[in-house]
């Protein structure tokens, strides 16, 4: 039954209240947690979190990687990484939660995505008391430094350690097998009617930039603009990314071949890639970042 929002504000503030009030009592002689989140922003907890809620794919696939999959309690839609997040309770997708089933599930933390999602609701989540855990990656160096933040959140540090050393040792292997001298220029088509690309900020121009290859469009500040042909024709790109979803990426790659003036089209470098993660903002990443550096040395 649909509650006007201040009425179901009320009624979670009273939930949380009830639940939290016996808890408090319970750890009052436990030491405070401080613990910064990726956004600077710090929240003190009586103990390390073990009643997790995710609200983005990103931040469940972070946790799983910090050693704290156990105890996320619910997350959203769509997170299917690793293949154990299929098994948690999903309460929504990241426009919109089941707010009475959150306050319900009694989470130490709401761990959430501030760079996408509802806003509105995480800020809602705020008011009716539950501690927010913002969880946010720009760049690939970001992840590790984020999941060991997550251990600490957590209290799987131990975990959460291990998992950011070995992606750093990863992401520094690529960074050597890579590196260029003379990047080639690359168009990442992420959508085709109309033509979306990533900006200079999105991580997958930073996974371009891993590979030894620059964005052609890296230039652009918002994080996926829409370019027009005469835009793409202007630039000349050295090769075509058709970053599609499975099944796509023939078809978008087939449509370029009207634009014979393309360097990227002439020279056959047009190359579909079907790699969902590569879209992803937790560790998966990595394994299609080393996926689409060997498309791209493929096609030197």
């Amino acid at each position: 039954m649909w509650l006007p929002a201040l009425l179901l504000a009320g009624l979670c503030t009273a939930a949380v209240a009830a639940v939290a009030g016996p808890a408090a009592g319970r750890r009052a002689t436990a030491a405070p947690l401080t613990v910064v989140d990726d956004t600077g922003q710090r929240i003190t907890l009586t103990a390390p979190a073990s009643r997790l809620v995710s609200l983005a794919p990103g931040a469940t696939e972070m946790l799983f990687a910090a050693g704290a999959g156990d105890r996320i309690i619910a997350t959203v839609e769509y997170s299917d990484e690793p293949a154990a997040a299929h098994l948690v309770p999903r309460i929504g997708d990241v426009i919109a939660i089941d707010m009475e089933r959150l306050v319900a599930l009694r989470p130490d933390v709401a761990v959430v995505w501030p760079g996408g999602g509802n806003i509105a609701q995480i800020e809602q989540i705020g008011r009716i008391g539950i501690p927010l855990y913002r969880q946010q990656v720009n760049t690939l160096a970001d992840l590790p430094a984020s999941i060991r933040r997550l251990g600490v959140l957590a209290g799987t540090s131990a975990d959460a350690e291990r998992s950011a050393r070995e992606l750093e040792a990863r992401l520094a292997r690529l960074s050597r097998l890579y590196e260029s001298k003379q990047p080639p220029t690359v168009l990442l088509e992420v959508w085709n009617h109309p033509i979306y690309t990533v900006g200079g900020t999105h991580i997958m121009s930073d996974a371009l930039r891993i590979c030894g290859a620059r964005n052609v469009f890296s230039d652009l500040h918002e994080l996926g603009p829409a370019v027009d042909i005469e835009a793409v024709v202007a630039r000349n790109p050295d090769i075509i990314i058709a970053a599609s979803p499975p099944g796509a990426g023939a078809g978008w790659a087939a449509d370029w071949q009207r634009f014979r003036t393309l360097r990227a089209v002439r020279n056959n470098k047009v190359i579909p890639f079907e790699d969902q993660r590569l879209t992803r903002l937790g560790p998966s990443v990595v394994d299609a970042t080393e996926g689409l550096c060997k498309v791209l040395a493929g096609a030197r």
